[in-house]
């Protein structure tokens, strides 16, 4: 059987050699098509309908899995199910395979343009959990605060740091974000006051989705831990940086990250991004043994962001200290059970030079000097109105392997 990564893999449907979503990465997401919601698949500039196929029969072994407005169930049935809608997705949509190239009335229904659909959160998210993986962003942040001396604490090489979010504000590209209000301390005054956040922020991040749990009580193992995985998304991270400053000694983000945290919503699987494995930072020192993945974990995903249409940062998934493998080991040893559709962002995502630090926090060293935008306009830290776009892809020859965008607009804070 040809491989679903082939280089060589040709559609029936037509898209450049730019195009995120070739025959090579067949990403899942829910849309909207005259007022009913169902599992889709992207190619090109069309979604490929699951749930009509699924209705025609080209699933005969599986359990009804895409007449549904989530993903979650089919993200619970695991990786022989993936593998297996993947190759038949796959077979269906070569140029050398006519079943459905041929079929025009089965053809003109499976295949909808994207402009006529509407997409939807992909899963229902259960937990939310946010890392702190990038050594590059956690030596910026502790040089800013503590010094360079101090920039990593004392555990931040030896476990992957992180947090749990709040998953009931995850939303999906396009919503607007509306403001935060909150404690903030201004200068050196002793008590705070109640304003809005007027140092919002974004944080280039990427998340991945559980696909089979885990029972309370067993760590997934490290080498085990990409069968749990099912695919990725871009994710921004919003962050309030003076209401956090104010609140997290002496347990973290609260407030300041709760108000939302944006998602792409095409879903692409850990199977499309397979040939684009890399080799991750060095560990020094060696983590414990429950951490050390074999082979080569990271992703040379390339990722860049947009504020106000400026291209502000370039930076790349593979800069992160800590993979996803050794997250989801370490988010688990306690016991700790995970269940389909939780999601895991990696924390922001900074290059080691400064035109890809992943926030403005960085980007601006603290609001200490302007960025300018090719308007000509300066910002420290996000304003009203402002639109904030990550992008990020694998680059093949001659195809892309992509994650569309993640967009979203400021809007001022409630009266």
């Amino acid at each position: 059987m040809q491989s679903t990564t082939d280089l060589n893999l040709r559609s029936f449907v037509q898209y450049d050699e730019k195009s995120h979503f070739p025959i090579q990465n067949l990403p899942l997401g829910v849309f909207e098509e005259q007022g009913k919601k169902r599992v889709g698949v992207r190619i090109g500039d069309m979604v490929l309908d699951l749930a009509l196929l699924e209705r025609r029969g080209f699933f005969p072994s599986l359990p009804e899995l895409f007449n549904t407005s989530t993903l979650n169930s089919f993200l619970a049935v695991g990786r022989p199910v993936w593998t297996e809608v993947r190759a038949t997705v796959s077979r269906l949509l070569r140029d050398d395979e006519a079943e459905l190239r041929d079929n025009i009335e089965l053809r003109d229904k499976a295949l909808i343009p994207v402009e006529n659909i509407t997409m939807h959160m992909p899963v229902a998210i259960g937990d939310y959990t946010d890392f702190y993986s990038s050594r590059e962003h956690a030596t910026n942040v502790g040089t800013m605060f503590r010094g360079k001396e101090d920039a990593l604490m004392p555990n931040w090489l030896h476990l992957p740091v992180a947090y749990h979010g709040r998953s009931s504000s995850v939303v999906l590209s396009g919503t607007p974000i509306r403001r935060p209000k909150g404690q903030v301390q201004i200068g050196s005054q002793e008590n705070p006051v109640f304003t809005a956040s007027r140092y919002l922020d974004f944080e280039l991040e990427m998340g991945f989705f559980i696909g089979p749990g885990s029972e309370l009580g067993y760590p997934i193992p490290v080498n085990s831990a990409s069968d749990h995985i099912f695919g990725m998304v871009l994710v921004n991270d919003w962050s309030a940086r003076d209401i956090q400053k104010w609140e997290y000694q002496p347990l973290g983000p609260f407030n300041a990250k709760n108000f939302a945290t944006s998602i792409s919503p095409w879903v692409v699987p850990l199977d499309a991004l397979e040939p684009f494995h890399c080799k991750g930072p060095e560990q020094s020192p060696r983590p414990l043994p429950y951490l050390q993945a074999g082979g080569d974990m990271a992703y040379d995903i390339k990722l860049e962001v947009y504020l106000q249409n400026s291209l502000i940062s370039q930076s790349n998934f593979k800069f992160m200290y800590w993979n996803i493998l050794q997250q989801l080991a370490h988010h688990t040893i306690t016991g700790c059970n995970v269940n389909p559709g939780d999601m895991m962002a990696s924390g922001t995502i900074s290059a080691p030079e400064e035109t890809g630090y992943g926030s403005l926090l960085e980007l601006t060293w603290k609001g200490t000097k302007s960025l300018v935008l090719e308007s000509g306009e300066q910002r420290k830290f996000l304003q009203d109105d402002d639109t904030v776009t990550f992008t990020g892809w694998c680059q093949g020859q001659g195809y892309r392997v992509g994650f569309g965008e993640v967009t979203g607009k400021i809007i001022p804070a409630l009266e």
